[in-house]
């Protein structure tokens, strides 16, 4: 079985950034990821922003890569630790261009009644 080596397009790159980014936005709003997960990309925003760096801004390229470096990482961490269930939830969510709403639980309680004996 011979495996098909597709050709690396920006557009392509483009649309998965995009739609990565998409589906984070609807993750940090979620309440079912836990709140040091929501941590990591927040981090990495203060990373951007600080004036402390890997590699100073004022380097032509590299200043600007580092930190999309960062960014990249950040997000592809951020989406891995992120409850599989939540993640596909609002992935499909996305495909049907449905607004953003909280993921339903999933019976993580027992509803009972409870009744006095006399």
């Amino acid at each position: 079985m011979a495996v098909r080596v597709r050709p690396w397009s920006r557009p392509a790159v483009l649309r998965t950034l995009v739609s990565h980014v998409r589906l984070a936005m609807r993750l940090m709003r979620e309440p079912g990821v836990p709140l040091i997960t929501k941590a990591l990309p927040l981090l990495a925003a203060f990373y951007v922003i600080s004036p402390l760096d890997l590699v100073p801004d004022f380097v032509p390229v590299l200043g600007q890569l580092d930190d999309l470096g960062i960014i990249l990482i950040a997000l592809e961490v951020f989406l891995r630790s992120c409850p599989a269930a939540a993640v596909a939830f609002h992935r499909g969510a996305i495909a049907q261009s449905r607004r953003y709403a909280p993921m339903s639980p999933t019976g993580d309680f027992i509803d009972t009644e409870w009744r006095r004996e006399e």
